[in-house]
């Protein structure tokens, strides 16, 4: 049973259109990153998922349970892009307050399991107003994760975030993952997408126009080869390498250096949403 599944989404504002039949499956364990440039659709399909908009035909599971429901909404956090905590609150009551909010029984124990997880144990007493941004997007991060839920809606957690705190939230997610945790991310950010997941989903005026892993989506372009002539591009793949070189060498040609070509997920991504990527 997958951990999302949404089959036929469809989703219309008037007469604007912001999903247009769109399937999705996250699997157990599995991090699949959305992208796609404005107004593609990406927050829509996420707030869909965790109930907060209902789709106009089609329809969104959660483990099974249709998405909204209450038994949905037991098995996903959520931690939208533009959170607000209240400022004067700590790190530990903010979780204790989400605890009584989801109805949570885990307690202490669970708290400080959650703290250490983001790497926020010796900042449990300090208060939100006090933390840094990536300090507050680790934390929300934990509130989202009360009650050990086993779907994560992320919508742009390193957004607002500098290299650093993008790298801490990136190992974060690889650790979510590692527990069992699935993840759909919601990002602009198509180098940390690329880096930590296992599928990319891209949205272009509310319709998946391309899906796969990043080593999926990053296609052949060629084989450079370095020669005692200079350095020239093959048409081939990684399976012609050995033809290609033999080839040189019967012909009496040194071989210096090899190098397989493919095209970046950016430039995937690109090539799918046209002049529309900003």
């Amino acid at each position: 049973m997958s951990a999302l599944s949404a089959r036929g989404l469809e989703k219309r504002y008037g007469s604007t259109t912001a999903l247009a039949g769109v399937d999705v499956d996250v699997a157990e364990g599995e991090l699949v990153g959305l992208l796609g440039p404005n107004g593609a659709g990406k927050s829509t399909l996420v707030k869909i998922a965790c109930g907060l908009v209902r789709p106009t035909r089609g329809q969104a599971e959660v483990c099974g349970a249709k998405a909204g429901s209450r038994a949905s909404l037991r098995q996903l956090g959520y931690l939208a892009e533009l959170f607000r905590f209240p400022g004067w609150y700590s790190a530990d009551e903010l979780v204790a307050l989400h605890q009584r909010l989801s109805g949570s029984t885990g307690g202490e124990a669970e708290r400080s399991e959650l703290l250490e997880l983001v790497g926020l144990t010796e900042a449990r007493d300090r208060r939100v107003e006090a933390m840094s941004k990536g300090m507050q997007q680790r934390l929300g991060i934990a509130q989202a994760l009360v009650g050990a839920p086993p779907l994560l809606l992320l919508d742009e957690p390193t957004s607002a975030l500098d290299p650093a705190g993008r790298r801490t939230v990136r190992l974060l997610l690889e650790e979510l993952r590692g527990r069992g945790t699935s993840v759909l991310l919601n990002s602009h950010l198509l180098s940390e997408i690329e880096l930590v997941c296992d599928r990319v989903v891209i949205l272009h005026r509310g319709a998946v126009v391309a899906e796969g892993s990043p080593a999926k989506l990053s296609r052949a372009r060629g084989i450079e080869i370095e020669t005692d002539q200079g350095t020239q591009i093959h048409e081939g793949t990684r399976e012609d390498v050995p033809r290609l070189v033999a080839e040189l060498v019967a012909a009496d040609r040194r071989v210096y250096g090899v190098r397989v070509l493919t095209s970046t997920l950016e430039e995937t991504y690109l090539e799918a949403v046209g002049e529309e990527a900003s």
